[in-house]
């Protein structure tokens, strides 16, 4: 049996040490996150272990009294203070010690709400560093006008063209300009030598990636110098429009199929098969040319004819049997006509498919993520089908603008998926909310497919995704919060972070970063800067210069006020940020710091 004064000591103890990083007169920064999802966890993780050692800032968390059932629980971070409310007000951010914070990230899922608690933020703390998480991107000027310090970013914007890239195979379009040159991720073999910059990742195996080997010359994914050819979705869309040959006579074919229901087509081809018959027989009969019999029969199919008692009987027979194929003929038409046209009014109204499809992409789900991918592939000229299990998602709108088809219903079912035609599809993109259904729908279409289709599949769980990619083989899965965490982590702390690389399911970043006084690389060479498999030296910039050195030599010595741009994991920036900085005294939680004197 537990001791429960075991247990209450050391909630006792963590509740000190806990509030002992918010003591009056703590130097340390402070930053204050608003959201409680994966993208919220994602970027406290980052701000807590980004940072020049452990301890260094203080992190507050404002969360709804309620936790989400179906997310991650932000609350069980260690080193943060938690503060439940249910509105962003003055009262709440002054219970969060806004006064006087670093920054400010809003990261719930309403572009409104964000905006206001942004104004009440301003109320709070007029000098603040506001980070804001917005989907309709149109209004960021506007928004950076209302606020001093302000970044409105989008985690949408930032994963979409990953998930694009990887439904259609290739690396994700990443492309940046920094000190005069614009490099750009691609493939080793589409790159000449003497414009390669850096190696990437070794992806040759697809279950065990290799990020900034040791030796770069393993690498096939790089960084390289642009140099007037088209890259990123121009790249893409050029590839494509080469691959793609349209063959029209295949679209009327699918059209015919898909006007009239398959026992209509039956019946007509049976009436019209009698006539070719009997006007076969017809020609024989009467000596005439199969032309000529073929004609008369149809005639009398459709018209009818006199009787005549002089003919013989074989040909009163045929005569009468075509009356009667005409007497079915024509309400078989009516029939086809008035189903193709119910069939069109409920394809229309409930976004079912009758025509089949091939070489086109189904997305599943229409919220932020799944509306951009739409979007983007559309514009890259590729066929897409989408799927949502709501008639108003969000992006259903922009579906039926662009004329992209929309299936309402479940994709975890079968026969959602093949009214979505996903047997003849080149890629499935599942990005809706739900890790259980998006891992059934990708199961169901790899099944549904038979082999060969590309399944892109969005999870939240990290590890959950690993587990699933060893289980299923599902190779290709992407986080969208993990993509976008580090952009907002750096926004928020304004750290010169470049761009952001994905590569799988890990993200590389570029960001430059300035030496400090008394810093401990202060002195060491490049090479031991760059360390094998978390951090890689693109470029430095030397103290007192302002041009940029592209092949510094791994003998220089780092010195004070020199700016290195890297390409680094995680892991690797906070390393460098350690080394490259001014050691930072952390205070003791166990030693009261001393208040302030009183105004006067």
């Amino acid at each position: 049996m537990t001791d429960p004064w075991r247990n209450r000591a050391r909630r006792a103890v963590e509740t000190r040490l806990r509030d002992g990083l918010w003591a009056v007169g703590d130097p340390r920064p402070h930053y204050v996150v608003c959201g409680q999802d994966a993208l919220a966890l994602h970027v406290v993780t980052a701000l807590l272990s980004n940072e020049v050692q452990a301890g260094s800032v203080r992190v507050t968390v404002v969360v709804p009294p309620r936790p989400r059932s179906d997310g991650p629980d932000i609350r069980k971070l260690r080193g943060i203070r938690v503060v439940r409310a249910e509105r962003l007000d003055e009262e709440t951010f002054r219970a969060a010690g806004l006064t006087g914070a670093s920054g400010l990230a809003l990261l719930h899922q309403d572009d409104v709400g964000n905006l206001h608690a942004a104004l009440c933020a301003q109320e709070v703390e007029p000098h603040l560093r506001v980070v804001m998480r917005m989907f309709n991107t149109s209004l960021a000027n506007g928004v950076r006008q209302l606020f001093p310090d302000c970044a409105v970013l989008s985690d949408a914007s930032m994963a979409a063209p990953a998930f694009v890239a990887a439904a259609l195979g290739e690396v994700a379009p990443t492309h940046f300009r920094h000190g005069g040159r614009t490099l750009y991720v691609a493939r080793r073999s589409q790159v000449a030598p003497e414009r390669l910059v850096c190696g990437l990742a070794d992806t040759r195996d697809r279950n065990n990636v290799r990020i900034l080997p040791a030796d770069q010359a393993d690498a096939d994914l790089v960084l390289a110098e642009a140099t007037g050819q088209p890259i990123g979705p121009e790249a893409i869309a050029r590839k494509l429009a080469r691959k793609r040959r349209r063959r029209p006579y295949l679209g009327m074919l699918r059209a015919l199929r898909s006007f009239a229901t398959r026992k209509i087509g039956i019946a007509t081809m049976v009436v019209i098969g009698v006539v070719v018959v009997f006007g076969a027989l017809l020609s024989r009969a009467q000596d005439i040319s199969i032309g000529e019999a073929l004609y008369v029969a149809l005639v009398t199919t459709i018209s009818g004819a006199d009787a005549d008692p002089g003919k013989g009987t074989a040909e009163e027979v045929m005569q009468v049997v075509l009356n009667l194929a005409g007497l079915a003929l024509i309400p078989l038409i009516t029939a086809a006509v008035v189903d193709g046209m119910v069939n069109a009014r409920l394809a229309l109204n409930a976004g079912r498919l009758q025509s089949r499809r091939s070489g086109h992409v189904v997305v599943v789900g229409l919220g932020n993520v799944g509306t951009r991918v739409m979007a983007q592939l559309h514009d890259l000229g590729v066929e897409v089908v989408a799927i949502d299990k709501h008639p108003d998602a969000r992006g259903a709108a922009i579906a039926r603008r662009l004329n992209i088809p929309l299936i309402v219903g479940d994709a975890a079912l079968e026969e959602t998926l093949q009214a979505a035609s996903i047997g003849t599809s080149q890629a499935l993109v599942i990005v809706s909310t739900d890790d259980v259904s998006n891992l059934q729908a990708a199961l169901n279409g790899r099944a549904a497919h038979g082999g060969g289709l590309r399944v892109v599949l969005r999870l939240f769980d990290g590890d959950f995704a690993s587990r699933i990619q060893k289980a299923f083989n599902i190779n290709i899965s992407r986080s969208v919060s993990y993509l976008a965490a580090p952009s907002f982590a750096a926004a928020l702390v304004d750290r010169a972070v470049i761009a952001t690389i994905p590569i799988d399911r890990h993200v590389l970043l570029v960001a430059e970063v300035q030496v400090a006084p008394d810093a401990p690389i202060i002195g060491s060479e490049l090479r031991v800067v760059s360390q094998p498999q978390g951090v890689r030296v693109l470029a430095r910039v030397p103290a007192g210069q302002s041009r940029t050195d592209w092949s510094p030599s791994p003998e220089d010595r780092v010195q004070v006020g020199d700016r290195l741009t890297v390409v680094v994991r995680r892991a690797g920036l906070s390393w460098l940020l350690k080394q490259a900085s001014t050691p930072v005294a952390v205070p003791d939680p166990d030693v009261p710091t001393e208040p302030p004197p009183p105004a006067g």
